[in-house]
């Protein structure tokens, strides 16, 4: 074979090994971007299902929060509905400590109590209570009582009286009145502790002075 027919393969051969490579390469590229192209859709579809899971968490716990405040409101409402519970005392008739003349007081009391176990409690110390009610009673006057402010500063006092036998002391009205001057925050909370006693207020039935 002659020199420049050995040159005309060669020429021929070269562009063919050249095609094959350009070839190879795109095939090769083509492949690589499938795989990486793979790749981001998977790491694509690992990260919505993520934030799908913690959008998901975190609506549970939203939803969990307001069921336990929706829970608390309606716990609150449920209390606050609660009915009552009155134990009536039999009528009270004494001698007043007016000294013009003779004077009496017939007063029918009844006592707001926390709930109708305290109520059952409380008919334990009926005895001891009455007394204490009675000569409550015994130290007023006619006058005091035909006022207003007598007969509510009559409720409060009945009411602590009350408590007494069950081993529990309140502060009278003019240590009451010392200390709102003194410590208005010490008073605000012996108020609020007065509120969380078995009896929680006085209430008079009748209330007839002759």
């Amino acid at each position: 074979m002659s020199a420049a027919a050995a040159a005309a393969d060669a020429a021929e051969v070269a562009p063919k090994k050249g095609k094959k490579k350009l070839i190879i390469l795109i095939a090769a590229l083509v492949a690589l971007l499938g795989i990486g192209g793979g790749g981001a859709v998977v790491y694509i579809k690992k990260k919505a299902a993520a934030e799908a899971a913690a959008a998901e968490e975190e609506d549970d716990s939203e939803g969990a929060d307001t069921g336990r405040k929706a829970a608390a409101k309606e716990s609150k409402k449920d209390e606050k509905h609660v009915p009552p519970v009155f134990v009536p005392l039999e009528p009270f008739v004494v001698n007043l400590a007016d000294r013009e003349a003779d004077r009496f007081a017939q007063v029918g009391i009844t006592l707001e109590v926390a709930d109708a176990h305290t109520g059952d409690e409380i008919k334990a110390y009926m005895p001891a209570i009455r007394n204490n009610v009675l000569l409550l009673l015994a130290h007023k006057t006619s006058e005091e009582l035909m006022e207003p402010e007598g007969k509510e500063t009559l409720a409060k006092e009945v009411r602590r009286e009350a408590l007494r036998p069950m081993g529990i002391d309140l502060p009278d009205e003019d240590e009451v009145a010392a200390n709102k001057k003194k410590k208005k925050k010490k008073a605000k909370a012996a108020d609020e502790e007065a509120q969380d006693l078995p009896i929680k207020s006085v209430q008079f039935s009748s209330f007839i002075i002759q």
